[in-house]
């Protein structure tokens, strides 16, 4: 794997929904770096993506109520085990469970394996509540994929937190996480 500054030169053959988190990204001004890679589908790749970035990747998840009326997408620590009672009891929600593909598609417009914080730049009515542990606030780097699992991208925290969530409509909702019930 190599690690690219900024979008590829070249992105025949790329997604729309990639190349629109690119353009998103410079139009808002903000570097980062790129690298590109098989679909990440075992610990083991994620790994080697990690060492590539020099900072691991978020873990994604895409949460909704029992009603499938209220969404969320949580990104967290990768290595941190997520446990949905933790979470369920900050928020005041009786029960969260995973949304299906259906509901990730029409907000984000990403498929499993892909969520990322990027798809927020496709939910134009703010249907999607973000929440972020508390932890990656202090992180120097924020790394994720840009709305494929294909290529994965590593900004500024500092950037996705100040420029591009205030860019798509969005503000996270901190919370913090132990990984224990």
């Amino acid at each position: 794997m190599v690690l690219y500054e900024g979008r590829p030169e070249d992105c025949a053959g790329r997604l729309p929904k990639e190349i629109r988190t690119y353009d998103k990204l410079d139009a808002l001004g903000i570097p980062f770096f790129r690298t590109d890679h098989a679909a990440a589908d075992t610990m083991e790749h994620c790994h080697e993506i990690d060492a590539c970035l020099g900072t691991p990747i978020c873990k994604n998840l895409f949460l909704c109520n029992r009603q499938q009326t209220e969404f969320y997408l949580l990104t967290m620590p990768g290595d941190k085990p997520f446990k949905t009672k933790e979470l369920s009891g900050q928020l005041g929600i009786a029960r969260l469970s995973f949304a299906s593909p259906a509901w990730m598609e029409k907000y984000l417009d990403i498929t499993p394996g892909s969520v990322s914080v990027m798809g927020l730049m496709n939910d134009i009515g703010s249907a999607v509540r973000l929440l972020m542990d508390e932890d990656l606030k202090g992180e120097e780097y924020f790394s994720c994929h840009p709305c494929i699992n294909t290529s994965s991208l590593k900004l500024k925290t500092a950037d996705l937190l100040n420029i591009f969530l205030p860019a798509v409509h969005h503000t996270p909702t901190f919370v913090h996480l132990t990984g224990e019930a």
